[in-house]
Order: structure tokens, then sequence, then C-alpha cells
């Protein structure tokens, strides 16, 4: 594994782990509409990189295939929805903002199952970065080193403001600073374990590297629609997490298109 791969999957991680820390300058949770905004950011974030990042590079990568050049990324898309879904009921969370616990019953602690929904919502975006970097490194011509990053850049982007809306709740629930920014911390560690699981897998088959990066497109996705976009939409009206939906998409793409 190169030294570009690992600082790629690394990017990420650090950018959790920069805003679990903002427990320690910051004496309150987010405002509710800081929040939004920040929770409408990451899921434009990620849209863009479902679409630019994962599902067109799909395409393109089965264009021998012709008129069923989309199969690849339907039925990895698919998969990907199915497989979130599965982890969705099999893993007890519980998200914020919510009262009731999702998955089924455990005598986990309130904050335990705060840090294992965005843990769940972690590995999609650990897996997104990984297929990309495997890309690479199979020499695909249409995936790049700058590309990746781009991703990695992005992603790490929308995980700053993540860590921070994991840290402070916890702190906000009577959990020491040590503690809540560890547990933010250990939020984010999936993504790293993540990349490097799927960098294994599509190293050991790249024909599948197609069905993958569709697979990592379409648990984004889930995440995206099960809980960012309720999160930002609950309680009184507000146009915020619409307006920064819309900016971490044009952010997200002009990355990758920039860099790309």
């Amino acid at each position: 594994m190169t030294t570009e791969t690992i600082r790629g999957i690394l990017i990420p991680f650090a950018g959790t782990s920069l805003g679990a820390a903002m427990v320690f300058f910051m004496k309150t949770s987010l405002n509710e509409q800081v929040s939004r905004a920040l929770t409408g950011f990451a899921a434009g974030v990620m849209v863009a990189a479902s679409i630019w990042s994962l599902l067109i590079p799909s395409m393109e990568q089965s264009a021998h295939m012709g008129t069923w050049a989309f199969v690849p990324a339907v039925v990895g898309f698919w998969v990907g929805i199915l497989f979130l879904l599965l982890l969705d009921h099999i893993i007890p969370h519980l998200h914020r903002n919510s009262e009731e616990a999702e998955g089924p019953r455990s005598r986990l602690k309130r904050t335990t199952m705060l840090v294992l929904a965005v843990t769940l919502h972690n590995i999609p975006e650990g897996m997104a970065v990984g297929v990309v970097y495997a890309g690479w490194l199979s020499g695909n011509t249409y995936i790049t080193v700058t590309g990746a990053l781009a991703l990695s850049i992005g992603i790490a982007i929308q995980n700053f403001p993540e860590g921070a809306i994991i840290s402070l709740p916890l702190r906000a629930e009577g959990a020491g600073k040590g503690k809540s920014f560890l547990y933010g911390v250990l939020s984010g560690i999936v993504e790293p374990i993540g990349a490097f699981l799927t960098i294994l897998a599509a190293t050991l088959i790249l024909p599948a590297l197609p069905y993958l990066l569709s697979f990592a497109a379409g648990a984004m996705m889930y995440v995206v629609i099960e809980e960012l976009i309720p999160e930002m939409s609950v309680g009184k009206h507000s146009d915020i997490g619409t307006v920064f939906f819309a900016v971490g998409f044009t952010l997200m793409m002009a990355l990758d298109v920039a860099l790309g």
C-alpha cells in the first residue's frame, strides 16, 4: 500500500477526530440551526460523492458492456441499500433528537447507542474511500490519485461537524470531556478500517470494482435518506438544512471535477 493511499484513508478519520476535539473548546451543545446546517452539508457532500466519485466511475468502467453498462451500478447500488438496511435492523442504535432506539432491544447505554448510530453511517464512507483508492491502485484510467484525494477531503470536511455532533451532545448529557472526545473519535475509527478491508477485497477481485463502487454509493444514499434528511428537517420549519445541502453538494462536485 502506497503512502498516498495510507494518507488518503486517514484523512476522513482526522476530520472526525478534529470535530470531536471541539468538546474541549465549546461549553454547550450545538445550536439547533447550526446542527441542521451541518447535517444538511454532510448530506450534500455524500450525495455528490455518490454520483461523481462512485456511480459515474462505476458505469464508465462498465462501458465495454454497451447498453448494459448500467447493470453493475444498479446491482451494486441495491446491494449497498440492502446491506445498510440489514445493519439498521441488527445493530441497536439511537439517532439524535430521538427518544426511541432502533434495532434489537438492548441494555446498552444511551451514549453508546448514539455513537453506534454515527458509526453505522461512517461504514459506507470508509468503504467509498477504500474502493476509489483500490481503483487507482489497480491502474484504472477512470480514477486518478487526485480524484481519490478529492473524495477523502470532501468526506473529511463533512466528518468535522459529525465529530462535533457526537461529542458535544454526549458532553451535554453528562459525560466527561475526555470520554466525549474518545467516543467521537471511536465513531470514526471504522472508516480507515472499512477503507483498508475494501481495498483488500477489491485488489483480490478486480472485476468486482464497478459493483463495489456502486455498493458504497447505495450505502451512503441509504444513510442520507434514512437519517440525515429527516434530522435536518425535523422540528420547526427552516430552509437552512436545504441551503447547506446545496453548499455541500456543490463543494463536493467542484472538488471532484477540479481535482479529478
